[in-house]
């Protein structure tokens, strides 16, 4: 059985056009080791942190998949959150799929935009470590239709959502467990409300010891910082992209300072 409850994301993995250079990329970044699952499984590459499972790799299957970090919500029933994700407005891109022994996977895309997998995990484990220097910490949902992504996630995996800020200026919500605020699962940013331009995706932040420095180490290594670093009262962070272009933040969470614009 899952350690993860229903719609915790328990997985992250990133589409690569080279899996050579993104193994070259993230193992200098984080310290990440790599498992190659064979040709079976189309080389997906397990990233370990000190031997446990922190994310992975995998190859473009075509050209017309994004380069780009996606994050995986846990479900007890791929085929009955298939259903859920059609009746809710979404769309589900394949699945559910059994993955060998490892689970059963749906992709899917929501009202707003947002691609995300939805695994009912049985051999893999998920994530075997987060919150520590080089694992992964939180993803958020960036989206310009707000109401409809935040009636879609809370029908689908029952999220209850807590406003920050004042809803204008910044308007983000912290999705948690039904009836647990403190169990904070995701977050929801609309990206209107900043006057943004990107695109519609979940971002995935991974933890670092220095963010400054780690966003040096991303240009040296040929990447790209797109934002920061800059302080915020959840850690002092950016936002970068590895060098082929998927895209992910960093964020020392020692480093706490300021306040929500809003609040």
């Amino acid at each position: 059985m899952s350690a993860f409850g229903e719609g915790a994301p328990c997985w992250a993995d990133v589409s690569l056009p080279d899996l050579a250079a993104g193994q070259r990329f993230y193992g200098e970044l984080f310290g990440w080791t790599f498992e190659d699952q064979g040709e079976q499984f189309g080389h997906y590459t397990l990233a370990k942190l000190d031997g446990k499972n922190a994310a992975a790799l995998m190859g473009k299957m075509d050209e017309s998949m994004p380069t780009a970090w996606g994050i995986h919500l846990a479900t007890a029933d791929a085929a009955k959150t298939a259903a859920k994700i059609t009746e809710a407005g979404g769309h589900v891109v394949f699945g559910p799929d059994e993955i060998g022994d490892t689970g059963v996977l749906v992709g899917a895309v929501d009202p707003g935009g947002s691609f995300f997998g939805a695994f009912q995990l049985r051999g893999h484990p998920g994530f075997d470590v987060v919150n520590v220097p080089g694992a992964y910490c939180w993803a958020e949902n960036h989206t310009r239709d707000a109401a409809a992504v935040d009636a879609f996630y809370e029908t689908v995996f029952g999220y209850d959502g807590v406003q920050v800020g004042d809803g204008v200026h910044f308007d983000y919500k912290v999705w948690s467990r039904p009836g647990d605020p403190e169990g904070q699962l995701a977050g929801r940013m609309n990206s209107a409300s900043g006057g943004g331009d990107e695109p519609p995706a979940f971002q995935v932040y991974f933890v670092v010891a220095d963010c400054d420095a780690a966003a040096d180490t991303v240009g040296r290594l040929g990447g790209r910082v797109v934002m920061g670093p800059e302080d915020s009262p959840f850690g002092r962070m950016a936002v970068v992209a590895d060098d082929q272009g998927a895209r992910f933040a960093i964020i020392d969470v020692t480093r706490r300072s300021g306040s929500i614009p809003g609040a």
